[in-house]
């Protein structure tokens, strides 16, 4: 009986210590959000989260370590667009909705994307990416000698930076609704290619 509560126990603390973990990753997007990435600390985060310090630090051993999840979790927010899990629209709205409202933590993103070394260690779903796009582009265009992994950099790229360069240089006055919906619809087109669609 003892054993059953201490194992009862245990599961209650671990959901609570990921609760609270997932929590104060959110609350620290929220502040780099608000203040920019310079206003990120563990104290800045402590406040933010009405916690003490040592709290955060069980959590986060440094600034960095708490920058490298928030990274994480960007990254794991942006890759929910390219899997097969929600229809093809929603995928493309997300995608936008999260660059147009999250544009620090974008930066964060993007700033790994174009750090040296190997892409696969920021962004895991890489290889599977580019043979989806392989495929589809033998697929489609037998007779061109089409680079995958270029057409990978293009679309990710374009699907980090275009929202943001639209809403600021193209159409400053536009709603995010409107760039949402603008790029949604164009983004479909482009998925309707299947670039995107599970490798057989």
């Amino acid at each position: 009986m003892d054993e059953l509560a201490f194992t009862v126990n245990d599961q209650r603390r671990n959901r609570n210590y990921t609760q609270t973990h997932r929590s104060m990753i959110e609350q620290a997007v929220d502040l780099i959000a608000r203040d920019g990435v310079d206003a990120l600390s563990v104290a800045a985060l402590a406040r933010e989260a009405g916690m003490n310090r040592s709290t955060v630090y069980y959590h986060f051993e440094s600034r960095e370590a708490l920058l490298a999840e928030v990274k994480a979790w960007s990254r794991d927010q942006l890759a929910m667009g390219f899997h097969n899990v929600v229809e093809r629209r929603q995928r493309a709205d997300g995608i936008v909705e999260f660059v147009l409202g999250n544009p620090e933590i974008v930066k964060l993103w993007i700033d790994d994307f174009v750090a040296p070394g190997d892409i696969r260690d920021r962004y895991p779903q890489w290889d599977e990416m580019v043979a989806r796009i392989d495929r589809t582009m033998r697929d489609l265009f037998p007779k061109a000698d089409a680079d995958a992994e270029v057409w990978g950099v293009m679309l990710l790229t374009a699907s980090l930076i275009a929202p943001r360069v639209f809403k600021n240089s193209v159409s400053p006055g536009e709603s995010d609704e409107r760039i949402v919906e603008r790029f949604g619809r164009e983004q479909q087109l482009l998925m309707s290619l299947d670039l995107y669609r599970p490798v057989e």
